[in-house]
């Protein structure tokens, strides 16, 4: 699917599954978090949306402004972390390299890569929109 071209429309019935929509307070500086410490490619980028894919899944960053009627927004913690509670597992990501790449733009490495009882080494780091991403290989 070429996401660069599909209208909100195209796009919108095309979603199937699970869905994953993430509200930052800067788009840009999500984006630039997640293609520099995971290698994700975001598409149609603006100040207000990104459809990001990693690997083969896709999901979307949507700013605050955008969510101006919606029932969410009111619950949103003025201040960070956002995104307690939820981990959002990388399954195809060097934790290492990640570790690595997320001090250098701004990301805070909670728990440096270690091998878990569950057979996988990960970490875990947190952007500056308070979501714990974690990176995560087969050990």
């Amino acid at each position: 699917m070429d996401y660069d071209k599909l209208d909100a429309e195209t796009f919108g019935a095309s979603l199937r599954g699970m869905g994953l929509n993430l509200l930052v307070r800067d788009v840009a500086a999500e984006v630039t978090f997640l293609e520099t410490v995971f290698g994700m490619k975001a598409f149609q980028p603006t100040t207000d949306f990104a459809i990001m894919t990693y690997a083969d899944q896709v999901f979307q960053l949507h700013s605050d402004s955008t969510y101006h009627s919606n029932p969410l927004l009111g619950l949103l913690p003025e201040n960070p972390p956002r995104g307690g509670g939820i981990e959002i597992r990388l399954y195809d990501s060097d934790p290492e390299a990640a570790c690595t790449r997320a001090e250098v733009v701004g990301g805070t490495v909670l728990q440096p890569p270690t091998d878990k009882p569950h057979g996988l080494r990960e970490a875990y780091i947190l952007c500056e929109n308070g979501y714990a991403w974690v990176p995560s290989r087969v050990k």
